[in-house]
């Protein structure tokens, strides 16, 4: 009877260790598994900081273009306005001018526009044309000869001169902003692009993350059965040698 209790215990005791060997490894497995995908989350975490940094980056970078872009818009508005009054200042100059000299350059050139377009467009005899073409040049050399006293008048040249370098710094400021805006835009632009890659690796390590949860919460579960058979086993081999003893004493 001792012998047959003692196999059925052995037996028993095998049968445990097996299932203990099995549930060792798999335990072991799962472990393996939870830190492969940790170091994964890890560097993930890493690439995340990083891209929060030049997201921050790119933010800051479009900010302070948008704030030369603030600048330079109204530097350009300021060389305008004075661009436009300078222009005003011109036409009153020039009027004053004609006035005084009996010449309005402005008439005379809207009469040669209107001549020449005369002249290309509706159909005349060899001698209207030619009489049209003296009046023509007679026109152009009035203008020529008012113009050069109007360039002459040094009022007038300061005032065309200043005109023409403020328009040149209104254009420069316009360049600026443009530039500028289109900086500004591609920062907002890189930002945007890392927001949406920032949000894919986000996604990526919270599922990594539940997937740890998870493979933890098995392996633990792996590892009380284990201890569960470990005791078993040790119970079995107490009670194995308890009957080996009580065997010998008979």
């Amino acid at each position: 009877m001792d012998d047959e209790q003692i196999e059925d215990m052995v037996r028993k005791k095998d049968e445990f260790q097996d299932k203990a060997n099995q549930l060792k490894k798999s335990r072991d497995d799962l472990h393996a598994q939870s830190k492969k995908m940790a170091r994964e989350r890890d560097d993930l975490n890493a690439k995340v900081r990083q891209i929060r940094n030049q997201i921050s980056e790119h933010k800051k970078k479009r900010d302070e273009y948008n704030e030369r872009v603030k600048h330079a818009k109204e530097q350009r508005n300021e060389f305008l306005t004075h661009h436009l009054d300078l222009k005003k200042k011109i036409k009153e100059l020039e009027r004053e001018r004609a006035t005084n000299s009996g010449v309005n350059v402005n008439e005379l050139k809207q009469y040669l526009r209107k001549l020449e377009t005369e002249q290309m467009t509706q159909p005349m005899s060899a001698q209207k044309e030619k009489k049209l073409i003296d009046t023509i040049k007679g026109i152009a050399l009035k203008i020529k000869d008012a113009d050069e006293k109007l360039n002459k008048d040094p009022k007038l040249k300061k005032a065309i001169e200043e005109e023409k370098l403020t328009r040149q710094k209104a254009e420069k400021q316009h360049e600026l902003v443009e530039k500028m805006a289109k900086k500004a835009q591609e920062e907002h632009q890189g930002m945007l692009e890392q927001l949406k890659q920032l949000d894919k690796l986000v996604k990526r390590t919270t599922e990594i993350q539940e997937n740890i949860v998870v493979t933890k919460i098995e392996a633990d579960k792996l590892h009380k059965e284990f201890i569960d058979h470990v005791n078993n086993i040790h119970e079995l081999e107490k009670n194995i040698s308890s009957t080996e003893k009580k065997k010998e004493k008979k």
